[in-house]
């Protein structure tokens, strides 16, 4: 699986980094069949609270790809919901794959 980072008007830190990538590796144990995610990082509203956007592109063999969108106070922590928001999607995924 291959992970790409891109952040949108600012530089993340390795640690930023280094989390993105603990996170989605994470992805592997639920569905194995993943060629890449591409996560995007941006802030919304400098100045306005709840403003840090991740998103989650999933690319998966026989479909397009899933996608999870999440703002929160922190990357961190919009990263975490935007994972668990691709991980139900993944297991009614692989639901469908099951009754085909």
């Amino acid at each position: 699986m291959e992970v790409k980072i891109n952040s949108v008007h600012f530089n993340a830190d390795d640690r930023l980094v280094e989390f993105v990538n603990k996170k989605v590796s994470k992805l592997d144990t639920f569905f194995d069949g993943i060629i890449t995610v591409e996560v995007t990082l941006k802030v919304a509203k400098p100045e306005a609270a709840n403003n840090k956007v991740a998103e989650l592109k999933v690319s998966i063999p026989a479909t397009d790809y899933l996608f999870a969108k999440k703002q929160a106070d922190s990357f961190e922590e919009g990263i975490d919901l935007a994972v668990e928001a691709i991980k139900k999607q993944l297991g009614k995924y692989k639901e469908k794959l099951k009754t085909k």
